[in-house]
C-alpha cells in the first residue's frame, strides 16, 4: 500500500444545500465544493453533516455525478457510503470508485444494534468482494453515538489482515482521544483522521493523517492552517483558537448552525434550509450565535463562484 494511496489533510463533511422544493441544489453544492478545494479542504460528501442519511440513493449518485462532471477532483472526495443494506454500499462504492474517488467513508450498517464483530465483518467483506476493485479504499467510519455500532480494535485488525490496502483509515467521531491513540498504537499505519478539530492536534502527534470536521464547512483554512503546521511551536496556541470557534457553533446543533452561517456571511437566504427532521435555527439562536463569532473576530471569506 503506498503512500500515494492514503487521504490526507483536512476534509469537510460537505453540508447540502436543498431548494424551495427540498431536492439538492446542484449549483450551491457544486460551488461551496469548488471553494472548499480552494481552501484545500478536500470533499467528504454524503457524510453525517452532508444530511446524508436524508438523501436517497438516486440523489447520491447524480450528486456525485454533477460534481464530478463540473471538473472537481475526484481524489479529493470521499464520499459516505455506508448504508443499513450492503447492497446499497456496494452500488455507492463502485460508483466512488468509478469516478476515480480518492476513497469513501463507510459507516457500519447501523439500523440493527448490539450486532456482533462477525456480523459487521461480513457487511464489509461482501461490500469489498462485490465491488470487486482493487482501486477501492475503505475509511471506516466510528460514530457510536449516532450509528450505536462501534468497531473494536479487534475488528479492524481482522479487517486489516482480511484486506490489506482496501482497508486503509478510519475516521473517529467518538470524540474520545483515548480510542484514537489506542487504534494508532495498534495500527501505527492505519490512517486515522479524526471526527472534529478539536482533536487534530492530538491525532496528528498520535500519527495520525487529519480531520474530517463539520466545521470545516465554515472555517476551512484555520483548519489547514493547524494541520500545515502542527509540528510549529505556536501549534497549542492555534489549536486553542479552533477550539473556541468550534465551541461557539456547536453550542447549536450543527448542520442548522452550519447552514444558517454560510447563508449569514455569503448573504443567501437560500442556503438556510433543511430537510425534516432537522430545522433551522431560530432567530434568537442564530443572532447569538453570529454575536459569540464577531466577540472571536471570526470571518469567513465570501464564497467565490
Amino acid at each position: 500500500m503506498g503512500e500515494s494511496h492514503i487521504m490526507r489533510g483536512v476534509l469537510a463533511p460537505v453540508v447540502t444545500p436543498f431548494k424551495t422544493d427540498l431536492t439538492p441544489d446542484k449549483q450551491r453544492l457544486i460551488q461551496h465544493c469548488r471553494w472548499l478545494l480552494s481552501q484545500d479542504c478536500g470533499l467528504a460528501v454524503f457524510g453525517t453533516n452532508s444530511e446524508g442519511n436524508s438523501l436517497t440513493m438516486d440523489e447520491r449518485f447524480e450528486l456525485l455525478d454533477a460534481l464530478v462532471e463540473a471538473g472537481l477532483d475526484p481524489k479529493r472526495m470521499m464520499p459516505g457510503t455506508g448504508c443499513c443494506s450492503f447492497l446499497d454500499s456496494v452500488d455507492l462504492s463502485k460508483r466512488a470508485v468509478e469516478h476515480g474517488c480518492g476513497g469513501v467513508l463507510m459507516l457500519p450498517p447501523f439500523y440493527y444494534k448490539d450486532v456482533s464483530d462477525e456480523g459487521i465483518y461480513r457487511n464489509f467483506a461482501e461490500v469489498i468482494e462485490r465491488v470487486g476493485d482493487d482501486r477501492l479504499r475503505i475509511y471506516l467510519y466510528h460514530f457510536p453515538q449516532m450509528s450505536a455500532v462501534p468497531f473494536s480494535v479487534d475488528l479492524v485488525g481482522r479487517l486489516l489482515d482480511k484486506f490489506p490496502g482496501i482497508v486503509v483509515g478510519m475516521k473517529d467521531s467518538s470524540g474520545d482521544g483515548a480510542n484514537l491513540e489506542a487504534i494508532m498504537k495498534a495500527f501505527p499505519a492505519f490512517a486515522m483522521f479524526a471526527g472534529n478539530e478539536p482533536l487534530l492536534l492530538a491525532n496528528m502527534r498520535f500519527g495520525g493523517v487529519g480531520c474530517i470536521s463539520a466545521t470545516a464547512n465554515v472555517n476551512p483554512a484555520a483548519i489547514v492552517g493547524l494541520f500545515d503546521s502542527w509540528e510549529n511551536d505556536d501549534a497549542d496556541a492555534v489549536q486553542k483558537g479552533l477550539n473556541a470557534v468550534r465551541g461557539a457553533v456547536q453550542q447549536f446543533p450543527l448542520i442548522p448552525a452550519m447552514k444558517m452561517m454560510i447563508s449569514h456571511f455569503r448573504g443567501d437566504a437560500e442556503w438556510n434550509r433543511l430537510r425534516p427532521p432537522l430545522v433551522e435555527l431560530g432567530e434568537a439562536d442564530a443572532n447569538k450565535l453570529i454575536a459569540d463569532l464577531d466577540a472571536l473576530d471570526f470571518e469567513m471569506p465570501r464564497l467565490g463562484d
